[in-house]
């Protein structure tokens, strides 16, 4: 087994970053890659023009790269934000303009994986409150990535990088997926497992695999310290993936680790593995 088994996936939000936007889905292609995901590429507006989104569709298509993961709008990301679903007022209402327009251009290019930060604590505000309202967001995200054949991940971040973020362990992750799963009958919410942020957190990877490949919807892979590329740090990342293999995960495993150079950073994944099956 070991990486050659895998299908892999380009996270064009933190890697190509030095191009703009409509040009990485052609540079991850150059390097080898069939699949690529993304963090809402308009940071600044949940509900950007459809020119722009028509733009984004074709570069997608005209460097024949499927995306197989994009994130419901999520506030200043990357910047001091970590999800709206939780946040009252301004970007709550941000989101729920969002959901709609995020389900129906992942539908538009095929991608099936909708990944909805929770957000961040908020001074003077109930968490209890935060919440509830999160639940009921993540209902409706729920609801419109079912209408469109997808599933919605809901991810843990590490608490050293997001202190302000609530779900800082598998666990808190997994209670948020079955809160929203028992709410609406669906069974789409999914568990966005990202080996970084677990490590960060100083969980025990092969436990949470042990426990929770079964509720997972996605992978991303980092190597910590510095959450460079695989053999940067001391992560066993092969030997995580495989034992994830043999839980019976079989989806994308997205690049989401930093690289002062893109295309230079890939030698550890040998060129044939490097397009998704």
């Amino acid at each position: 087994m070991g990486y050659t088994d895998q299908r892999f996936d380009v996270n064009l939000s933190i890697l190509f970053t030095e191009l703009p936007l409509l040009e990485r889905p052609a540079a991850a292609a150059a390097a080898g890659f069939t699949a690529v995901e993304l963090w809402w590429p308009w940071i600044e507006t949940p509900t950007p023009a459809q020119e722009e989104l028509d733009a984004l569709k074709k570069a997608l298509e005209d460097a024949g790269t499927q995306l197989v993961g994009l994130n419901f709008y999520a506030g200043q990301l990357p910047g001091p934000d970590r999800g709206a679903v939780s946040v009252p007022g301004a970007e709550s209402e941000r989101f729920n303009a969002n959901v709609n327009v995020a389900a129906d251009f992942a539908a538009s290019v095929g991608c099936k994986a909708l990944n909805a930060l929770y957000g961040n604590r908020v001074d003077g505000v109930d968490p209890a409150v935060q919440d509830e309202l999160a639940l009921k967001n993540l209902v409706v995200a729920a609801e419109a990535a079912h209408r469109v054949g997808a599933v919605l991940l809901i991810e843990t971040l590490n608490k050293p990088e997001s202190p302000l973020y609530p779900l800082v362990s598998a666990p808190a992750g997994i209670e948020v997926v079955d809160k929203v799963n028992e709410a609406t009958g669906l069974g789409n919410a999914k568990f966005l497992l990202d080996l970084y942020h677990l490590a960060m957190n100083d969980e025990d990877l092969c436990e949470v695999i042990e426990k929770y490949a079964a509720k997972t919807g996605h992978v991303q892979i980092a190597d910590k310290p510095g959450r460079g590329a695989p053999g940067t740090g001391g992560l066993p990342l092969e030997e995580l993936l495989d034992q994830l293999k043999k839980a019976g995960y079989d989806g994308y495993v997205g690049l989401e680790y930093k690289a002062a150079d893109a295309a230079a950073s890939f030698g550890w994944l040998p060129a044939e593995a490097r397009a998704a099956q």
